[in-house]
């Protein structure tokens, strides 16, 4: 039995190994596409007033700088790890080099300690693994920074189409609106920064993209589609915007009511597994002590 499950653990092991392996090899030989002025990864490069978080690397310093620019180098991270970080909205913590440490120090944690514990070096292919684990936990925080953005959307294209039906233009629609909100969401933040890209000089077109690119939110480049196409045909931009929210207020409730449909079917494996067996050893506990006791009967 104890071979069995050796062999079943092993055979694991290899395919996880081998699929690793693979990844890392196509990585490595794959080349990077040709970057384009629209691109995500230009944008990250191209935020006002910023520079490269991995400017400061010095090629000649430290091991652990010379460690950092090999592994850049070699996997093309530099524009990957600065464009998760500007869709996480630029946090304090963590900033690209220390998004870039924990991959290392995860790859070198989950690597080396299988090859310890099994005294195998080939288990080292473990730290491929690790090193991709941590763009998981990135990828959760920006989605949960676009689910916050997505709750205060709809008010906001609410009030947007108020304030421009009363007669102000939608970029200073978009400032009253910000101005006058009490608490800063997210989305009251990338507004205020699309608002501060056209005052430098950015024209609302190429500012009002970047705020749909750095959002990442399908109904964001929608709504910045609207925008885009009124100036452009000469539409009116309010009864679009309430189109859009009647449009996009429907969406919602489908959603809404797919997820209760779905509840019922959800809730049957916690059934299954938790309450079903708690009842049954409930109702048939005290049978099964009495035939213990007293016997059968018969």
């Amino acid at each position: 039995m104890n071979d069995t499950v050796v062999r079943w653990i092993l055979l694991t092991v290899g395919i996880l190994g081998s699929m690793a392996a693979y990844t890392t090899v196509s990585r490595l030989l794959t080349p990077p596409p040709p970057p384009k002025e629209s691109d995500l990864s230009m944008l990250a490069k191209k935020e006002v007033g910023m520079t490269s978080a991995f400017s400061k690397l010095n090629p000649q310093g430290s091991l652990w700088d010379r460690l950092d620019l090999f592994i850049l180098k070699t996997f093309h991270l530099d524009v990957k790890l600065e464009e998760l970080y500007m869709m996480m909205g630029r946090p304090e913590k963590p900033t690209p080099l220390e998004m870039l440490h924990l991959k290392e120090i995860l790859a070198g944690a989950l690597g080396g300690g299988f090859a310890f514990l099994t005294g195998s070096p080939y288990m080292l292919i473990f730290g491929v693994v690790g090193f991709f684990i941590p763009d998981s936990m990135f990828n959760g925080k920006i989605r949960t920074r676009q689910t916050e953005i997505m709750k205060s959307f709809p008010t906001f294209v609410d009030l947007a189409a108020l304030t421009i039906e009363a007669g102000l233009d939608y970029m200073t629609a978009f400032d009253r609106i910000v101005k006058t909100s009490k608490e800063k969401s997210e989305l009251e933040n990338e507004i205020a920064k699309t608002l501060g890209e056209v005052q430098l000089g950015y024209t609302r077109k190429d500012a009002l993209k970047r705020f749909a690119m750095r959002t990442g939110i399908q109904e964001i480049r929608s709504f910045v589609g609207l925008i885009t196409q009124s100036d452009e045909l000469g539409t009116s931009l309010v009864e679009l915007l309430r189109n859009y929210a009647a449009d996009m207020r429907f969406r919602r409730l489908n959603k809404a009511e797919k997820l209760a449909a779905q509840a019922s079917t959800k809730m049957l494996i916690p059934l299954m597994i938790f309450i079903f067996p708690t009842v049954f050893i409930m109702m048939l506990s005290p049978m099964a002590k009495s035939l213990l006791t007293s016997g059968i009967g018969f």
